[in-house]
């Protein structure tokens, strides 16, 4: 069991990083393991990237610090071989860096040349979107990265419980849709036909950091966007596609959306106003940041919406 959580601010920026910290520790019963955030600001003319080099569950052996140092001065020195400008890297955790940088060139390379670093792994890239994702609650999680001071427009989080994989970050969702630029989905669900889609997007270049389907969800749409596909006509063809019992969410630099398999028998509860759209797992989640009198409802099955700002 997990919960998922998405909001979207349509007249502006809102407090989304401590909005969707609220949502999910509400959600904590439904997964304690990890805790992850998609997190849109307003979009930069620079991009971000977001990046780990250890998992929390490596061993810290005596060089620890100075081999992370040494790799990420690395990632440094090979954002600015592939001809990047690189205003700043900082480190957020003992493992975990955010670096922003100028660069005109195609993502896919980048992201290869910068995870070719044993230990690397992109977990976002893009001109708005940053994800953040790490063991244990959302306070714990949102205390670690100062989420709380996240301004922006739109996000979605998961929290899970680690049921068929290890507790590390590459089980925690949100998954970012490499190599395309601020997309990233969370879900709550199974693909049935995984593998199928796995191989068939693999032979068309794409790498996946997990075994986890979410990941799958994410590329396949990133792909049809990257055809020309409106978001929403992208959902639907993935209800066609994808093959299993789910619920997702999906976010890109001005859009968040939703999708429910043909069973919606995974919970969705979903508040829509004129300034603001939260929905998520269970309405205790959307409770935990629109305290007052609320109408909400369960979306049908089969059904795909979206909200843009």
């Amino acid at each position: 069991m997990c919960g998922i959580a998405g909001i979207i601010h349509l007249d502006g920026p809102g407090d989304v990083g401590r909005e969707m910290t609220k949502m999910l520790q509400s959600m904590k019963h439904r997964g304690p393991d990890s805790a992850g955030y998609a997190l849109y600001g307003e979009p930069k003319d620079h991009l971000v990237m977001r990046f780990k080099l250890a998992d929390p569950n490596d061993t810290s052996d005596f060089d620890f610090s100075e081999r992370l140092e040494r790799s990420r001065r690395e990632v440094e020195s090979r954002l600015s071989k592939i001809g990047a400008s690189v205003d700043r890297v900082d480190g957020e955790s003992a493992y975990a860096y955010r670096a922003e940088f100028r660069y005109e060139g195609e993502l896919k390379p980048l992201a290869d040349y910068v995870e070719n670093i044993p230990g690397c792994e992109v977990l976002s890239l893009g001109h708005s979107l940053e994800i953040v994702k790490d063991l244990g609650d959302a306070n714990t999680v949102a205390g670690q990265y100062k989420l709380d001071a996240f301004r922006g427009t739109h996000a979605i989080g998961h929290v899970r419980m680690a049921t068929e994989s290890d507790v590390d970050i590459a089980g925690a969702h949100p998954y970012w849709a490499y190599p395309f630029s601020d997309v990233a989905v969370v879900h709550n669900g199974q693909l049935t036909n995984y593998h199928q889609w796995r191989r068939r997007l693999e032979r068309s270049g794409h790498r996946f950091q997990s075994e986890c389907d979410s990941e799958i969800i994410a590329v396949y749409l990133a792909e049809r966007l990257a055809d020309g596909l409106s978001l929403e006509t992208a959902m639907k063809q993935s209800l066609e596609d994808l093959d299993g019992v789910f619920t997702y969410l999906v976010v890109t630099e001005d859009s968040l959306g939703m999708a429910k398999d043909e069973m919606a028998a995974k919970p969705l509860v979903l508040h829509q106003a004129d300034n603001l759209v939260a929905l998520a797992s269970e309405e205790s989640a959307i409770r935990a940041v629109l305290p007052q009198e609320i109408d909400s409802y369960d979306p049908y099955e089969k059904e795909v919406l979206v909200w843009s700002r």
